[in-house]
């Protein structure tokens, strides 16, 4: 049976033709990992634990992650893959570099808000590299993550901190990085440029913590980890990535399970405290 359509919207469309851009620019995010990156990226691809062992033989979604990076790791450290992007020309690096290393990657068009081209109960582990802040509800993907996750599936998933989304790109004079977005809004964010910490050329939205932890949990899953990627350094040059993550970091990594067997995600989840 073919794929549905990948959901379209103008935000949608929007996106899906900035990720074919960036891939055929090959920009940031957008082309395959190289030899010597993935020898080094397998080595220590779970090296916080969260995967709990071997992947062989469990099945893996890679969403929101074309590019050929995330899905060839995972399928060269033994997991059954299937990688989900809005973007064909994304799809298109992800069955290159599996070719190149003899892997198989099962590759699936459709925005993170639609899964309907996936079963439920599907696979074992889910991991998403930062994609949320292009569509406008992380509800919405929560609920399909829930949808496709067999019960006591882990999901890894990584975003955009709100603050960082809310801040200038360049430093004051005071040095810091003044917030100038409300919290509370609705609709893309103005578009940016000469930003490391976002994608030019993209709509992205800013999600408040409220939604971005208390909605997982709603969807029906437990919390079980919490990491902030450390990217500032201390030395680092005035304005650069590093000196602004010194200031603002950019993202948050959450390691989440998922709880009961309702596959309408309708299951009440919680923060598992230690």
């Amino acid at each position: 049976m073919p794929n549905p359509e990948p959901r379209s919207t103008p935000t949608h469309e929007h996106n899906r033709r900035a990720w074919d851009a960036r891939a055929r620019a090959e920009q940031r995010f957008a082309k395959p990992i190289g030899d010597a990156e993935f020898a080094a990226a397998l080595k220590k691809l779970d090296a916080d634990g969260w995967l709990e062992g071997s992947l062989r033989g469990r099945r893996v979604l890679c969403l929101g992650s074309g590019g050929g990076r995330q899905s060839v790791l995972y399928a060269a450290a033994g997991g059954s893959v299937t990688v989900v992007d809005i973007s064909a020309d994304m799809l298109d690096l992800d069955r290159q570099a599996a070719a190149a290393r003899g892997l198989l990657v099962r590759t699936v068009q459709a925005s993170i808000d639609d899964l309907s081209a996936l079963a439920a109960a599907e696979f074992d582990v889910v991991v998403q590299p930062v994609s949320t802040c292009y569509v406008p509800d992380v509800t919405a993907v929560y609920r399909e993550v829930a949808r496709v996750t067999a019960p006591s599936g882990i999901y890894i998933s990584q975003h955009k901190q709100p603050a960082s989304l809310q801040a200038e790109v360049r430093p004051s004079p005071r040095g810091g990085y003044e917030l100038n977005e409300t919290y509370y809004r609705t609709g893309p964010l103005p578009p940016v440029t000469g930003s490391s910490h976002r994608e030019e050329g993209t709509l992205e939205f800013l999600h408040r913590w409220e939604d971005l932890l208390g909605g997982l949990c709603r969807a029906g899953f437990v919390i079980e980890d919490l990491m902030e990627p450390l990217h500032a350094k201390p030395d680092a040059e005035r304005a650069s990535f590093a000196h602004r993550s010194a200031f603002l970091p950019p993202y948050v990594r959450i390691k989440a399970r998922r709880i009961g067997g309702n596959s309408e995600g309708n299951t009440r989840g919680a923060i598992v405290l230690p």
